[in-house]
């Protein structure tokens, strides 16, 4: 069995000694990017590097990948949509009633920098899974859930043997209907995929038995490249559709033109745009990446516009403390028009409402002001 995309992970670049060596950033700026990489960890594969047209925070490659000064901003919050509330268990949580989540490990083969997880990835194991067994049991003792979101970290950087044992599980449980499997992996390092044909060969068997998605993230056309593409339509030959969950990030997608070649590109390629996210204002991102949501809108507005059917079946959304908001547009008098689509509090569930929002802000608190229609 081939492993070179382990090898390739021992080249990954992890420090701003790296950076400057390599003239991604300038030697003045190294002292400080190393305290934001202590905090935020760096890792980023050398396939995702050669991506990068332009050494500079203009390019959108670049800016998803190098650590920044930027990073530095103390404004915004590690946790903004609750995780910890939602864990009943090391790495399970339980938020929604029909759905659960495991973080399944607390590494990705590259840190994003916009990631929401920033608290944890590389850096802490404290609400990673510790014991399959009893996640397993707490699935089977809720009946109610009826499919599990295999996350982390990345789900596929689990080992091979890991990944099949949580599938093997998952499978014999008949209330849990489907499985998905939250991974970045066919973006940032698609080699997992096309140089390991044992993990093929184990999603094709379970997939057999019940039904898989994988539910990756692209954000910018740069990152459909050839080898991303045949990553994902392997997992598409042997039954394994593929999801994509776009975060809208400033500067690197915050324009309709971009958004439209992306999800038309997708579709074309056989993925299915599944949500585009509000960029949640963590700690090291709100003031960097965040968009400003009443801007967001018309963006999103431009951008359906401008696609088709199959291209625009996406769902303008934010993962907030209440549950899972879809953005719906804005009155004329720009109020946000939104729904509940998922909820914590049943009783909240498929609430239309509206929310008044400044110019500038791109989050709604934990408790807002609102009218129900």
């Amino acid at each position: 069995m081939s492993v070179s995309w382990k090898k390739e992970l021992l080249q990954n670049i992890t420090t701003a000694e790296e950076l400057a060596e390599r003239g991604l950033i300038d030697q003045k700026d190294k002292e400080a990017l190393a305290k934001v990489i202590q905090r935020f960890p760096m890792s980023i594969t050398p396939y995702y590097l050669s991506l990068i047209k332009k050494f500079d925070y203009t390019d959108p490659i670049y800016k998803m990948c190098v650590a920044s000064l930027n990073e530095k901003d103390s404004d915004g919050r590690l946790d903004t949509s609750g995780e910890r509330h939602n864990t009943v268990a090391d790495g399970i949580q339980h938020k929604y009633d029909n759905t659960v989540l495991l973080l399944s490990t607390n590494v990705c083969a590259m840190y994003c920098r916009h990631c929401f997880r920033k608290r944890m990835v590389g850096n802490s194991e404290k609400e990673v899974l510790s014991f399959l067994d009893i996640a397993i049991e707490y699935i089977i003792n809720h009946p109610e859930a009826d499919n599990v979101l295999i996350t982390g970290g990345d789900a596929l950087m689990n080992s091979n043997r890991v990944i099949e044992k949580y599938l093997r599980l998952l499978c014999d449980i008949p209330h849990v209907k489907f499985i998905r499997l939250g991974t970045r992996t066919p973006v940032v390092l698609p080699s997992r995929i096309l140089s390991d044909p044992e993990l093929v060969r184990i999603l094709s068997r379970y997939a057999k038995r019940k039904a898989i998605y994988i539910v990756t993230q692209f954000n910018h056309p740069a990152e459909l490249t050839p080898q991303s593409l045949a990553a994902c339509l392997t997992f598409r030959k042997i039954g394994v559709p593929v999801l994509n969950q776009t975060v809208l990030l400033t500067g690197i997608n915050d324009s309709s033109a971009t958004l439209i070649e992306l999800f038309n590109s997708l579709v074309a390629s056989g993925i299915t745009p599944y949500y585009l996210f509000q960029c949640r204002p963590v700690k090291g991102v709100k003031e960097y990446f965040s968009v400003p949501l009443l801007k967001a809108v018309q963006i999103v507005d431009d951008t359906r516009a401008g696609l088709s059917g199959p291209a625009k079946r996406f769902r303008f959304s934010m993962s907030h403390i209440t549950g899972k908001i879809e953005i719906i547009g804005k009155t004329k008098d720009n109020l946000l028009l939104l729904k509940q689509h998922q909820a914590k509090n049943n009783d909240d569930l498929n609430n239309l409402f509206t929310v008044a929002v400044g110019e500038d802000d791109t989050w709604l608190p934990d408790k807002f002001d609102y009218k129900l229609l």
